[in-house]
């Protein structure tokens, strides 16, 4: 039982590990695409921000993975391993196509079909899944908004010249540091909400084998792990979504990356409070959408957003198919 459990706890930092390329373009694209960081630079920042959210965010979305998705009679060996390679083959389809889709989404959709397949529609917390279903349309619309509210404030405090001579520095140097922030604060986000995931995952394992006991709770090692793997995830860099989401969808500006990124960061701050397990490639395309109208060159293709899209809505259905067809085989063998 105990190899058993190791090599689980390896798959989940393995996907806490894709998780984070994957997801790297959504903390540096913008701030490669405006050519403020270089970006080995990019990479290097966005993941110290990933490790620090360690000292941050309470474990609220840890607890809802945890405990809030599924039934605790679905949750053993068989159907943690399945959910995960679900999860995983989704992330990796996604990223060799070059889509930004979501892989909490992917992870909760997996946990879904272990769920269904196990005990129907009561295998699942569907009172978690209806907040979770809600936010899929509800973060991006706030990423959008709060970073179309930005896009029009910003350049104006930076174009009042009394403005300018309280702040001391050049127009340059000024967006430059917002941008510099607003990276740092998204990918403190995106390290507190998606880190946190593959600790619920893991913490589920020690529980359901028997070296966890009592209330729920994330050992201190769990936490340590999760948040130094995802940051080396992102470190490795995930450059094929990173050209996608940096240069395909619009062409950014240092003032519009940087609000874009405040008003996704901003999303994932209120989502790691609530303890909701967002998609931090959502809430971004969406701030993405909400400055698009300050750039002349609006969206370079509808097509690639149509695909977005699609990718966004197959994601559940896709990786609880994945994950059900997995555990059904494993169970057989």
């Amino acid at each position: 039982m105990l190899t058993a459990l190791v090599i689980l706890v390896g798959l989940a930092l393995l996907f806490d590990f894709i998780n984070g390329f994957h997801d790297a373009a959504n903390s540096v694209a913008t701030i490669i695409a405006t050519q403020v960081l270089k970006p080995w630079q990019a990479l290097i920042w966005a993941a110290m921000f990933n490790f620090l959210a360690f000292f941050i965010f309470p474990l609220a979305v840890a607890a809802t993975i945890g405990k809030g998705i599924v039934e605790p009679a679905c949750i053993n060996n068989a159907s943690i391993a399945a959910a995960l390679i679900g999860a995983i083959s989704f992330n990796l389809l996604t990223w060799y196509f070059k889509l930004p889709s979501s892989s909490s989404h992917a992870l909760i959709g997996a946990l879904m079909g272990i769920g269904l397949v196990q005990a129907g529609w009561h295998g699942l917390n569907w009172h978690t899944l209806s907040i979770v279903f809600a936010s899929v349309f509800v973060s991006p619309i706030i990423g959008a908004v709060i970073a179309y509210g930005l896009i029009q404030f910003v350049p104006r405090i930076r174009n009042n010249e009394d403005a300018g001579k309280v702040l001391g520095i050049q127009r340059l140097n000024f967006y430059k540091l917002l941008q510099l922030s607003s990276s740092a604060l998204m990918s403190l986000g995106h390290g507190g909400n998606d880190a946190q995931k593959t600790m619920g995952i893991i913490t589920v394992l020690l529980y359901a084998n028997g070296y966890a006991h009592g209330n729920f709770h994330v050992p201190f090692w769990v936490v340590l792990t999760c948040y130094s793997v995802i940051a080396l995830g992102t470190l490795s860099g995930g450059w094929r979504i990173i050209e996608t989401v940096g240069y395909k969808l619009t062409k950014l500006k240092p003032p519009s990356g940087a609000c874009a990124e405040f008003g996704a960061a901003a999303a994932l701050f209120l989502a790691n409070h609530f303890g909701i397990p967002i998609s931090t490639t959502h809430v971004l395309t969406g701030a993405i959408v909400g400055v698009s109208p300050y750039n002349q060159e609006k969206f370079q293709s509808w097509k690639l957003l149509q695909k977005i899209f699609a990718a966004w809505i197959f994601t559940f259905p896709t990786a609880a198919a994945t994950s059900a067809l997995t555990f059904i085989v494993i169970k057989h063998l």
